[in-house]
């Protein structure tokens, strides 16, 4: 059995990198080809140099991520094996607490992935986007912020992951589904105290002193039947020039926030039409929508593992030597995204779906005019393409591309 899994983990993950390559590649092909010309229906905003921009800014995106999706996919096959994790494992024989030798092994594994990962961040951060001009980080940020999330990180990750552990081990047959439950109450307990304890942790946020706006904003959220603790404005521009608005918390906690370097783009009413569009995701209800799909995919992965916990060969096949709690913990988050790489388009799809959802309930609590408009200004100041591969899209985009979007607005 161990043989089959050995064999089926290196052919599904040598198929995702594969297919993750190849559409990779064609959308650079694509975007390349596309490139001296604008779309006809965004002609008369977008100009040839700021659509050729956003398509280099694309391919530049996408080759940086093909690399990353190799040295990723060279990583897992050397952590699990390449027998790392078990190696990794023995540096920690001196401990004599299994749970704390776990602890110690997970934490060592989630710090070299970060080391790994951390060349392409940088990369992208200060050659791409600096070159692009979206950069506005100076490296002490950077690396203040890599600080601030690490020891959010310990700050937040350790009880539960110590909880997670001492579940596997004391909690029976059904460990699996306690551990859903309190990883499932964990993450509605990160949603409510997001706004208020854990954002500003990393950014500034002012009350919106707009006063015209404030009152334009307000009539809408009371057309609209929205109730929020307050419209506040993140200092996005410390970080990059990119702009965006978002819904931040959970239940009473709701807040609006806008990127100040939205604000400085946008007219009223656009900005209106942008946070009508966003209502449109509280009125349908896809937060929660998305809540319960989480709640549901952990459920059916938790399920799997409780199995697989006790199996020889699920470690065997995977390159551990020496079967632990922690081993099996471990195993799960990082072969466990290979096996559901190829939910990925019904994932997209369904985020599309919503988008095409809000922007329809925009267009009736507010206009779909200035909503274009707003839209136009976004693709074209973030340099997003307009005309990605229609597969690759298809495959990754949680978004619909810029001319599905506003052909049916």
């Amino acid at each position: 059995m161990d043989e089959i899994l050995r064999n089926t983990f290196i052919a599904v993950l040598a198929l995702s990198t594969g297919i993750h390559l190849w559409l990779a590649r064609r959308h650079i092909n694509f975007v390349s080809n596309h490139k001296n010309k604008v779309p006809d229906a965004f002609k008369k905003n977008i100009t040839l140099k700021d659509h050729q921009k956003a398509a280099h800014y694309a391919i530049e995106k996408s080759e940086l991520g093909s690399k990353d999706t190799i040295v990723q996919a060279s990583l897992l096959l050397l952590l699990t094996l390449g027998g790392l994790i078990s190696s990794i494992s023995h540096l920690f024989d001196s401990i004599s607490s299994p749970l704390l030798k776990d602890i110690a092994l997970i934490l060592s594994v989630m710090f070299v992935s970060s080391l790994v990962d951390l060349p392409f961040s940088y990369y992208k951060t200060f050659k791409i986007d600096e070159a692009f001009g979206f950069n506005r980080m100076t490296k002490k940020l950077f690396f203040s912020d890599l600080y601030k999330q690490m020891i959010l990180g310990l700050c937040l990750g350790l009880p539960i992951l110590f909880v997670a552990l001492w579940m596997l081990q004391n909690a029976g047959a059904y460990w699996w589904f306690y551990l859903w439950a309190v990883w499932s109450l964990f993450n509605l307990l990160i949603l409510a105290i997001y706004p208020t304890w854990i954002a500003p942790f990393f950014n500034k946020f002012l009350p919106l002193k707009d006063k015209t706006l404030k009152t334009k904003i307000i009539a809408l959220l009371k057309k609209c039947g929205f109730k929020s603790q307050g419209l506040f404005v993140m200092d996005g521009s410390a970080r990059s020039n990119h702009g965006n608005a978002y819904f931040t918390g959970f239940g009473k906690n709701k807040r609006i926030v806008f990127f100040d370097t939205l604000l400085e783009r946008l007219n009223h009413n656009e900005i209106e039409a942008v946070l009508a569009h966003e209502l449109g995701h509280f009125h349908h209800n896809h937060v929660k929508k998305r809540i319960v799909m989480m709640f549901l995919v952990s459920f059916i992965g938790l399920a799997i593992l409780g199995y697989l916990k006790d199996q020889l060969w699920f470690y065997n096949a995977l390159g551990i030597v020496e079967p632990t709690n922690g081993s099996a913990l471990l195993l799960f988050m990082l072969v466990g995204p290979t096996f559901i790489f190829f939910i990925r388009p019904i994932m997209a799809f369904y985020s599309r779906q919503n988008e095409f959802e809000a922007d329809r309930y925009a267009k009736t609590h507010s206009s779909a005019k200035y909503l274009k408009e707003s839209l136009v200004k976004l693709y074209r100041d973030n340099a997003s393409t307009l005309t990605p591969d229609p597969l690759y899209s298809a495959f990754y985009d949680s978004h619909p591309p810029a001319l599905q979007r506003i052909a049916r607005l």
